[in-house]
């Protein structure tokens, strides 16, 4: 089989002919706000040698998704497309039934349920290289599985990676309310960190639902009024200043920055994490960045502490497929409380 060719699938029972070549997808031909989506009737991918056919049961909707609907911050169009989409069907978590898989893949085989991140994954089916998928704990729904990839790992690596989290260090978790924060907060809890969440009064009963040892409410504390000094600070909203990260940390700690959807049109939050990062080396705080990438090792982490109950997503509402646009004007909105599922 070649690059490109679509290996022997498991048919779906009672599916018509028809209904083995074409999906049920949403699509964008524009750059937009959610009025650009609509439901379509597409043909269905076709895999790579590397990558499997996913049935998908479920979708999540997270930040880059809305990034990539809307076509902002208009740097990012050097990477999807300048004038449209390349990829008109939009979404990357996923939870789904493999049902065919490339010449090259040796982990999965048809029937394996599996998550991780796709290529369009807001349709029947959609392809997934074989290194950013993981079997799917028993456990837990398709709908609680979809919403982990792309929030959960970037939550992981901002604390891991980035900020070397330990045992008994403060931590404060700006946008702890939020996709990332919701695994941000609960993950930072597992490494045995004491930890402070932020958030808008209203999310404030779901961010202490999560774990946190103490939640400030952004309208009424400041986090850098000089009171409280933090080991580390996950900056995933909000937009302070360097200067106000500064305050908070104390003499040594570290900020990780990995969100803001402030700035200017054409970098969007990029420029204040690009400041920061050449700022770090002529001080003794640790300012740096990241920039989620969701692969096999890190969702096998997840995997496991879903399991053990360690990680349990956070999910605000789940919409069926043909209403997401309803679902990205509750996004766009910041009205969620953690996370978003799309049933398919």
């Amino acid at each position: 089989m070649t690059s490109g060719q679509q290996a022997k699938e498991t048919p779906r029972p009672g599916g018509s002919p028809a209904a083995e070549v074409t999906m049920r997808a949403i699509v964008q031909e524009a750059y937009g706000s959610a009025d650009v989506l609509r439901m379509a009737q597409i043909p269905k991918p076709k895999i790579a040698e590397d990558e499997v056919l996913v049935r998908v049961h479920a979708a999540g909707l997270d930040r880059g998704t809305w990034h990539v609907t809307t076509g902002l911050p208009y740097a990012l169009r050097l990477a999807y497309g300048i004038r449209v989409p390349k990829n008109p069907v939009p979404g990357l978590d996923l939870a789904g039934t493999v049902t065919a898989v490339g010449a090259a893949v040796t982990r999965f085989t048809a029937g394996d349920q599996v998550f991780g991140v796709g290529k369009g994954s807001f349709a029947e089916y959609a392809t997934a290289r074989e290194s950013q998928l993981a079997r799917k704990p028993a456990n837990i729904s398709f709908e609680q599985a979809s919403v982990v990839p792309v929030s959960g790992c970037t939550a992981l690596q901002a604390l891991r990676a980035a900020g070397r989290v330990t045992p008994g260090q403060k931590v404060l978790i700006l946008g702890a309310s939020g996709g990332v924060g919701s695994y941000a907060v609960q993950l930072a809890k597992a490494a045995g960190a004491v930890v402070t969440g932020v958030c808008s009064a209203a999310k404030v009963d779901l961010v202490r639902s999560l774990g946190a040892d103490q939640v400030i409410d952004y309208s009424k504390q400041d986090f850098a009024d000089g009171t409280e000094h933090y080991d580390l600070i996950v900056d995933i909203a909000g937009n302070p200043t360097l200067s106000r990260l500064r305050r908070a940390l104390t003499p040594t700690g570290t900020a990780v920055i990995t969100g803001g959807e402030e700035g200017g049109s054409w970098t969007g939050s990029m420029d204040r994490q690009f400041r920061a990062l050449a700022l770090s080396p002529f001080i003794r705080q640790r300012l740096t960045m990241v920039i989620g990438a969701e692969g096999s090792a890190d969702l096998e982490h997840l995997a496991g502490l879903l399991e053990k109950g360690t990680l349990v997503p956070a999910i605000d509402r789940i919409y069926p497929l043909e209403r997401v646009p309803d679902a990205m004007r509750y996004f766009d909105a910041g009205k969620a409380r953690g996370k978003i599922a799309i049933t398919i």
